[in-house]
């Protein structure tokens, strides 16, 4: 059925106010919402925040400190680890291969670079481990200066 004139104004200004209606419906659900939360809890005094609680950033500080060296910890017994594989692996080849040969030498070769890399990726993650200490204390020291204030 096709529409004249008039019934297809009536049918476009019909979708435009159906429209408008569900937006304003939206919007007062929305706005209601906010007004039926809780806020009873956010204003109590009793709540014991941690940015009240003046301990908080040494907690903080400390636990990282401590997990600072728990990691510094691992990372020295992986470069370790890898070392010994690699010594391990250096003395297979040279039990098996003959006095002197190409292969031999290259297990050692390879064995030292591997040792050599370790150490190198050891210490250059343990400076990561301190950066990153460091960064949280220094954020630590910056937050409870704001808060003492």
């Amino acid at each position: 059925m096709k529409l004249n004139f008039f019934t297809q104004r009536l049918s476009t200004v019909g979708r435009w106010m159906a429209a408008t209606l569900l937006c304003l419906s939206a919007m007062t659900f929305v706005w209601q919402g906010a007004f039926f939360s809780n806020t009873a809890a956010m204003a109590s005094p009793a709540v014991n925040s941690m940015a009240a609680d003046p301990d908080a950033g040494d907690v903080v500080q400390e636990k990282a400190s401590k997990d600072a060296g728990r990691a510094k910890n691992f990372i020295r017994d992986t470069e370790e680890k890898v070392k010994e594989t690699a010594k391990t692996n250096a003395a297979k080849v040279d039990r098996a291969s003959d006095e002197g040969s190409f292969v031999e030498r290259k297990a050692k070769k390879d064995a030292a670079t591997i040792e050599k890399r370790a150490s190198e990726d050891s210490a250059r993650t343990q400076k990561a481990v301190d950066n990153t200490k460091n960064a949280v204390e220094r954020a630590v020291d910056s937050i409870k200066d704001v808060f003492s204030n």
